[in-house]
């Protein structure tokens, strides 16, 4: 166990020195490595209470009791500046932190004015100094670690319908990886809340260590989030979630307001907006996004999003994504001899599996199916 605990701790560091040395290295490569920093930390003060370090120097009692507290904080931050690519913290954004910093500072008084002896007095619980602080801030952990799990997803769902309203494809965007970053999170401190109650309140003995058991996923976990980390860090940068045309602003600003478009102009919009996509055809674009038709549209991204939304009764992915299944179906009468996604990626798709994703989506079988369907009715006329 010994030798799993040394090559977490290492490990842990070798991540934050490659993170921090990365050339080009984001504002989240460096919350990822101060986060992974206070991993290392955490998995460091366990091995020295373990090995009887606190023992041999009571002055390291304490020391990285407040850490778990900066958990949930930095994942958060990690999760919400990752999805909006903003390269500078806002300050307001610095009061997650305030917590495990005001725990710390509720300890310097154990720090530097309690004896050696009355800190192994205080840790081994033969005086009642900071018993009371230890259950709360315990139990703060523990909620604040859950708490921030459960944010942390919801951002990523919210991210995930903005998604939908600005981009027409999802190649290359993927956030299975980090909502299982997230899950894991939250289910370990949930498991430490049960661990938590059924020990102490409860007085169940386990027939083993569970912190043992903690430490090692936690290790485990270093190793996951430190390579996907890495791997997809900046996949979420340059997506167009926000209206950056100047002339479109001005243009929202001045003649509509962002919900303020009549039902009468809403109308004339959404049929301009069809008028085009059947005449013009961006949609066999792959890449198209809000922004690209609505300066087509000369209105502002806003604007567009919302005769879609109201108009149309579906964000812009599936707006945009009806019309290529119709161009893929127009493409297989008059090239039966291509391949299904020859004609696929010839009607805007990016990929096989997004494309076979979004037919059945929208026909309710998949195109092979639905072509063998088209092609039995055809033979009865």
């Amino acid at each position: 166990m010994e030798v799993i605990f040394i090559s977490g701790i290492f490990m842990s560091l070798f991540i934050v020195i490659l993170l921090l040395t990365k050339k080009g290295k984001s504002l989240t490569d460096k919350i990822l490595a101060a986060w992974i920093a206070v991993i290392a930390i955490h998995l460091l003060g366990f091995y020295f209470n373990q090995i009887g370090y606190w023992d041999k120097f009571p002055h390291l009692i304490g020391l990285t009791a407040p850490v778990p507290l900066f958990h949930g904080p930095l994942l958060y931050l990690y999760c919400l500046y990752a999805l909006r690519g903003e390269n500078k913290i806002r300050t307001v954004d610095y009061l997650h932190l305030a917590p495990g910093i005001l725990a710390y500072l509720y300890m310097l008084k154990f720090f530097f004015f309690y004896s050696a002896a009355e800190k192994l007095q205080v840790d081994r619980g033969e005086v009642n100094d900071y018993q009371a602080f230890s259950v709360v801030l315990l139990t703060g952990i523990l909620f604040s670690g859950i708490a921030y799990a459960v944010i942390s997803y919801r951002l990523t769902l919210k991210y995930r319908d903005k998604l939908k309203n600005r981009l027409s494809f999802s190649e290359g965007i993927s956030l299975k990886w980090l909502r299982y970053c997230i899950v894991s999170v939250g289910l370990f401190f949930l498991a430490a809340v049960v661990v938590f109650v059924l020990r102490d309140y409860l007085n169940f003995v386990f027939p083993f260590n569970p912190e043992y058991i903690f430490y090692a996923i936690l290790i485990v976990f270093i190793f996951y989030i430190g390579y996907f980390g890495i791997k997809h860090e900046n996949i979420f940068v340059n997506m167009p979630l926000t209206e950056n045309n100047e002339a479109n602003q001005k243009l929202s600003s001045v003649k509509y307001k962002n919900s303020g478009i009549s039902a009468e102009l809403a109308t004339k919009l959404y049929e301009k907006a069809m008028k085009l996509m059947e005449e013009q055809k961006p949609y066999l674009n792959p890449r198209l996004s809000l922004t690209d038709l609505a300066r087509q549209l000369d209105i502002s991204s806003n604007q567009l999003s919302q005769i879609i939304n109201q108009q149309g009764g579906v964000n812009f992915h599936d707006f945009v994504n009806r019309y290529r299944v119709e161009e893929f179906l127009q493409n297989a009468k008059s090239n039966k001899n291509y391949s299904l996604l020859a004609l696929a990626l010839d009607a805007g798709f990016n990929s096989k599996s997004s494309f076979n994703y979004i037919f059945k989506k929208q026909k309710g079988i998949s195109p092979s199916q639905y072509l063998s369907q088209m092609k039995r009715q055809q033979q009865k006329i």
